[in-house]
């Protein structure tokens, strides 16, 4: 996918797809998963179409720097950084990406158990 219409978190980034915004920052956005995994399930992308993370490349140090302190920033309001989160990044069909615009899950609100899934 690319930051045409057709990707869903440019949508959501540029106003166009409603989702419930949590948290912004200089080269980030967080909202609510739609489909959430935990008590606390929330998704952190980059304003800025990077297609996954294997895509990442030392030119966009700046940008998952803030991503980072992003997730970080939105754990702490949603009140599980104590406790801990986990945060995620799926790359390809087979971890089950299923939008193509880069993207960090914010998993939290309970003990969660490893391996995932």
């Amino acid at each position: 996918m690319s930051a045409s219409g057709s990707c869903l978190f440019c949508g959501i980034v540029q106003g166009s797809t409603p989702a419930e915004i949590v948290g912004r920052s200089e080269h980030g956005v967080a909202f609510r998963d739609i489909a959430p995994q935990a008590p606390v399930h929330l998704l952190v992308v980059p304003v800025r179409h990077i297609d996954h993370a294997a895509a990442v490349t030392a030119a966009d140090a700046a940008v998952l720097a803030d991503l980072f302190v992003l997730a970080r920033t939105v754990a702490e309001a949603e009140g599980v950084a104590a406790s801990g989160y986990r945060l995620v990044a799926n790359v390809g069909e087979d971890a089950l990406n299923s939008v193509g615009h880069l993207h960090f899950h914010v998993l939290g609100g309970r003990r969660l158990s490893w391996p995932p899934g």
